[in-house]
Formats: structure tokens, sequence, C-alpha cells
């Protein structure tokens, strides 16, 4: 496959319009357009109709590039991350009848196949909720979807992709995540595919600030919760991310990493923590028997981590406040749990809860100590952790106002952990 040059979304073609011929004036002359008002309006007249022809043969030349260099259908961004696999797929809308017609039946077999499904196998989901509809991409219309599976069942994925004859129509698909190595001889020797390896620091920053770009109708792309330091008064509110930097991005998967974005090209990682998505599932599988990500939140949403957690009112008493602390603060995760008695007394739903305060106020005070150092006051989270997770979201706002006295507003997105494949399926149609 060739990653070849594209054309800019804001840039429309009209391969129909005409230049609208001007009459001449009975005085014109070649040459005899100087001190006579009719010769030079006719003049102007003639520049604007030539103009028109240059723009018009120019939009045109320009659209039968476009055409020469995109690639074929169909149209895939994957992000293989440690936990789930992020696919995005672009099913354009605007085929005409001459390409119905010379379409194969392998690419017909494809779109059907992911657009008529919600689900794929036992595992695999359609988020139907975050699909961009009437989308121009390349030159082309249609929508974008939005796909993911777990990791570990991306054998069953190769193993589709092959009985669909999938290599017949590409030999490289664009991925970025750790899996795009860690995987890359699978997709070789399963589905006959070529990996296209991509930075999944650039495939982030770049599906973030082009999704927010292109999201206009339905609900904002990026929201805050208003009053989150007040339970009875929070609310979600939408949140318009013009002229975004500097901004903090903090991406949340199975770890987290943390980049203070500058503008589309010049970031970098300020750190990470290993303490993310993948070590609350995996310890409340541990601690609750639990078997999805899913479940575990349901069971949190139910428990109450002060059963677990050691507060600092338990340390200190009532005489806290002299050190400039908040009684409810944790002062040790799982704290509680040194006691046989408080061990026996707590649930699942308590256990769940509390692992899941501890992950997110580890990333939130990581996250707001790195704001300080950085300067920046605008923080992005995103990630599938956030999925779902109302919880986790209101904790993290909670934390960024609280201990920040209302400097720091945490932001989230919709597309929550898209944006690498997002990122990927753009490096597909518009190469770097």
């Amino acid at each position: 496959m060739a990653f070849n040059g594209h054309l800019r979304d804001d840039e429309s073609i009209d391969e129909d319009e005409t230049p609208t011929k001007q009459p001449r004036s009975n005085k014109e002359m070649p040459g005899c357009f100087i001190n006579d008002p009719n010769n030079e309006a006719a003049a102007s007249a003639g520049r604007a109709t030539s103009d028109r022809r240059t723009s018009n043969s120019t939009a045109r030349q320009r659209s039968d590039s476009l055409k020469k260099t995109r690639p074929p259908f169909p149209w895939f961004g994957m992000d293989i991350g440690g936990t789930l696999v992020k696919l995005v797929y672009f099913e354009p809308k605007d085929i005409t009848a001459e390409e119905e017609q010379e379409e194969v039946e392998n690419l017909k077999s494809i779109r059907r196949y992911l657009t008529s499904n919600t689900a794929y196998g036992k595992t695999g989901i359609r988020d139907v909720h975050l699909e961009l509809q009437d989308l121009t991409l390349c030159g082309r219309t249609g929508n974008l979807h939005f796909i993911r599976f777990p990791t570990h069942d991306l054998p069953a994925f190769l193993q589709m992709g092959r009985n669909k004859h999938f290599s017949s129509l590409h030999t490289t698909l664009c991925a970025t995540g750790g899996g795009a190595y860690k995987f890359e001889a699978d997709f070789r020797t399963m589905a006959d595919l070529q990996l296209h390896k991509l930075d999944e620091l650039d495939c982030l920053i770049r599906g973030v600030l082009y999704i927010d770009s292109v999201v206009s109708r339905g609900p904002s792309e990026c929201y805050y919760f208003e009053n989150p330091t007040d339970p009875d008064r929070c609310i979600q509110r939408p949140y318009t991310l013009e002229n975004p930097y500097p901004l903090l991005l903090v991406n949340i998967g199975s770890g987290v990493s943390i980049l203070a974005v500058y503008s589309e090209s010049n970031y970098k990682r300020v750190t990470g923590t290993s303490l993310g998505g993948g070590t609350f599932l995996g310890l409340c599988c541990l601690l609750t028997g639990c078997s999805t990500f899913e479940e575990a939140l349901e069971m949190a949403s139910q428990g109450e981590s002060t059963r677990v957690d050691k507060l600092v009112r338990d340390i200190y008493g009532g005489d806290y406040e002299r050190f400039g602390l908040p009684g409810w603060a944790v002062a040790s995760s799982f704290g509680n749990m040194m006691s046989k008695d408080k061990r026996e007394s707590v649930s699942k739903e308590d256990l769940a809860r509390a692992t899941l305060v501890t992950i997110t106020n580890n990333i939130g005070s990581i996250t707001r100590m790195c704001a300080l150092n950085e300067n920046i006051e605008r923080v992005v989270f995103v990630g599938n952790f956030l999925r779902v997770n109302t919880l986790s979201m209101k904790l993290l706002a909670y934390a960024m106002d609280y201990w920040s006295k209302g400097q720091l507003k945490a932001l989230f997105l919709q597309h929550e952990g898209y944006f690498g494949a997002v990122g990927a399926l753009l490096e597909l149609l518009h190469p770097s």
C-alpha cells in the first residue's frame, strides 16, 4: 500500500461548476484598456473569468490527483493496547453505481459484516453511540465506526480477516500501540498482512485534535463536571476546546502516560505510572473474583471505600485541620485491612471501590504535580479506563478542583480510548 498525499477536509471540490461567461465590451480591443472605464470593467470581468477557469482547473486536477493517491477501501486504523484492541473503520456512503458494480465480493462482505453487527463473537463490541456520521475523509463521505475487543482475542480477529480474504484487498494495516510490535509476526503469518507501525503518542495527539475538530452535532466531544466538590450539584457540562495549547494530556489505559502538549507536533512525555486500568482490573480480579472491567465497575459503584481505607481523621482524630488536611482524605489506602476484624467485615464491593479510589487518586496526584511543574492549567483525561467509569471521572474532577483551589480544570472526551486508532487511520489517508 502506498502512503501518499491528500486533500484536506476543509478544501471543497465542485467538479460541476463552470465559469460564468461575461459579455465583452463592444470597445474591447487588445491593448486598448487604458483610460476607458468600459474597457477597465471588461478587463476586470475577463480576469475574473480567467481566475475561475484556473480555480476550477486546479480543483479538477486536485480531485484527479486525490483519486489516484488515496488508498483503496477498506479504510482501517488500529491501536493494539495491552488490554484492548481499538479499531476504527470508515464506511463510505457515497458509493456510485459504477463503483458498486466494480467492487469485489470480499470488500462488500467486510462492510456488511462490520456495519450490520454491533457485537462480534463473544467479546467484540461496536460502540454505536460513538459513531460519527456524514464525515468527509480524503474526499469521500461516510460514517466512522468504533470497535473494540480484548487483546487476548486478537487471534480470532486475525482468523476472521483471513477467512474474509482481507489480504487480497490490502497488504498493509496502519497500527499503533505496543501490540503493533508484539503481534507483528502474527499478522504476517496468520493473516498475510504487514503492519505499518506508528508512534502511539503521535497518533494519540493527532486523533484527539482531529475528533474534537469534526464533532459538530450531538453531544460536545469535550466536557467537564461543574461543581465537582458538591455531589448534589455536580453535573456534566460541554466544553469548547478552542485554542487548546498548552494542555496536559493524561492517557489512562493499562498504564498511564502524561504528555505536555504545546502544539500538534510539539509535545513531550512528562512522566507516567504503571498503576492504571490494568492494575484496577487485575487487583479486582484477585480481590473479588470478577472477570470483566464492567463487572468490576458495577461492584465498585455499590461499595464503600472508607471501610477499607484509613482516612486522615482515623489517624489524627479531630485535630487534623491544623495540618491543612481534610478529615475525609485518604491517609492510607487499604490501611484498615491490617485489622482482622475489619477484613472480615468488608464486602467485595467495598474492596472494588477502594481499588478504584486508590488507582484514581494516584493518577490525580501525579497529574496535579505535573500540571504545577509544567505551569499548565488545562488537563484532558482520555483512555479506556474512563469508559463507563463516571465514578473515576468525578473523583479526578474533584481532586483537580479541590487541591488546586479551582485553578485546574479536568476535561474529558466522549471517544475516550479510540484516539490512537483514529490517528493511525489519519496516517493511512494523510501521511505525515
